[in-house]
């Protein structure tokens, strides 16, 4: 692993998955967010919440590569300088079918590649957290994990050869369950099932510990609570 400023970055190639992050343009993205934090800095602190989780996400021994799925290309740019590979959403068609663009796009290049979804909004993971999950969730066809109110889903895993079959959005917990995906129910997975919707959820994220583009942006913000 090297680190080139504040950035740590995996050199090691045997990292064998593939990670697939999902991003919406960022007018789009967060929109429960701006209740809480206002309008002007729901779109900047998505994008945050993004290098964050995608530094944390390339900086886990277990991570070969990132895959960043979005249209927009301020966060394509940003993203790619991390390391991440950004492709468009080219089928336009939501967020699972973006999940299944993007896994494509890995296993075009490597055929082999395990593949890992992983929501674009956990500013507190943790790249030791995410890889114990990878751990646990190679031993099976699929496995998830669900975010930290346990209906959603905030990572979802399918092995060499296995189709993702992505059912995220609302309570995609309950649908990953019942498609025969393992849930992973290890302690101490904080940082990974901490998805932020709400500004409630990003209190918690910040209590957590965010990483460095988070934090520069919440300082000295004191997100209100959710009516």
């Amino acid at each position: 692993m090297r680190t080139e400023g504040e950035i740590a970055t995996n050199t090691d190639p045997t990292g064998s998955w593939s990670l697939v992050v999902p991003l919406k343009p960022l007018a789009r993205a967060k929109s429960r967010l701006g209740r809480a934090v206002g309008g002007d800095l729901r779109p900047r602190l998505a994008l945050a919440f993004a290098q964050d989780t995608v530094s944390a996400a390339l900086a886990c021994r277990a991570v070969g590569d990132v895959v960043v799925v979005t249209d927009d290309v301020v966060a394509a740019a940003a993203l790619a300088a991390l390391g991440a590979r950004a492709v468009p959403d080219t089928p336009a068609a939501g967020l699972n079918a973006a999940l299944e663009h993007g896994a494509r796009s890995v296993r075009a290049r490597r055929g082999d590649a395990a593949v890992a979804v992983l929501n674009a909004d956990l500013p507190a993971l943790r790249p030791d957290e995410l890889a114990r999950v990878l751990e646990f969730s190679a031993a099976f066809p699929r496995a998830f994990v669900s975010d930290a109110q346990g209906i959603g889903t905030t990572f979802l895993s399918a092995a060499p050869g296995v189709e993702l079959r992505p059912a995220f959005g609302g309570a995609s917990r309950s649908r990953h369950l019942a498609s025969g995906a393992v849930e992973v129910v290890l302690p101490g997975l904080d940082s990974v099932r901490r998805d932020v919707d709400t500004g409630d959820d990003l209190g918690a994220a910040l209590a957590l510990g965010v990483g460095r583009f988070t934090a520069g942006l919440t300082a000295p913000v004191a997100p209100a609570a959710d009516l």
